[in-house]
């Protein structure tokens, strides 16, 4: 499948950078959004992207979003879902305020962005949307409740969605990244130099979803160092 307009949601200096310039290799015209676009200056000039601020949890800023990208690329056929919200904590002791911020980030923000990308691609019969998962979203760990809740939340939505999408032409997938991703002042230690996943590889196995031929669709793939524990 050809794709031409790529919008990445949450964008920042990991997995998102990677993608950006992935896609821009393939020739994809992309946007990025984030609660903090002037961080994206860089990015920007290096992949020539256009950087647009959005809270993915407040419903006007998104649909703001969509009519900004729309008018300077045109509508994306591509739209990555990037963004999560963790708060770690014993469960007895954790605000509900920071547990609301956390499930509005990780699972309503993907809804929210997901259903304006899904209109835009329907008409047309042809898109990819692709939410960004942990492996908290199979398996909820200890002190983590707000982000196996929300992660959880995003999975159910993409699982949803791909029985209903999928059949019209749009291919939804959700990537299960179990384990942590290398940057800048994160880098594995010298005994375990293979611990982390690089970004860069992350992004190659998104594009290779995006490009599978739809007699052979996947909905999730789960990467994962291959030292991991699962």
């Amino acid at each position: 499948m050809q794709y031409e307009r790529a919008l990445i949601v949450g964008a920042g200096q990991g997995l998102s950078a990677s993608l950006a310039r992935l896609l821009a290799r393939e020739g994809i015209k992309v946007a990025l959004a984030s609660r903090s676009p002037d961080k994206l200056a860089a990015l920007c000039k290096e992949t020539g992207a256009r950087a647009f601020a959005c809270d993915a949890a407040d419903v006007g800023q998104v649909k703001k979003l969509f009519a900004g990208v729309d008018q300077a690329i045109g509508e994306p056929d591509v739209v990555v879902y990037n963004p999560s919200a963790r708060v770690r904590g014993p469960l007895v002791d954790l605000d509900p305020a920071d547990v609301e911020r956390a499930l509005a980030v990780c699972a309503f923000g993907a809804f929210l962005v997901a259903q304006q990308a899904a209109r835009r691609m329907l008409p047309k019969k042809h898109g990819a949307i692709l939410f960004t998962g942990a492996s908290a979203g199979v398996k909820g760990y200890p002190q983590s409740a707000p982000f196996a809740m929300g992660k959880f939340a995003l999975r159910g939505l993409a699982q949803s969605m791909a029985r209903e999408l999928s059949p019209q032409g749009i291919h939804v997938a959700h990537f299960v990244i179990d384990g942590g991703i290398a940057r800048a002042g994160r880098e594995a230690p010298s005994n375990q130099p293979d611990s982390l996943l690089a970004a860069d590889d992350i992004a190659a196995s998104y594009l290779h979803v995006m490009h599978q031929p739809r007699s052979a669709w996947t909905w999730e793939l789960e990467v994962r160092p291959w030292v991991e524990k699962f």
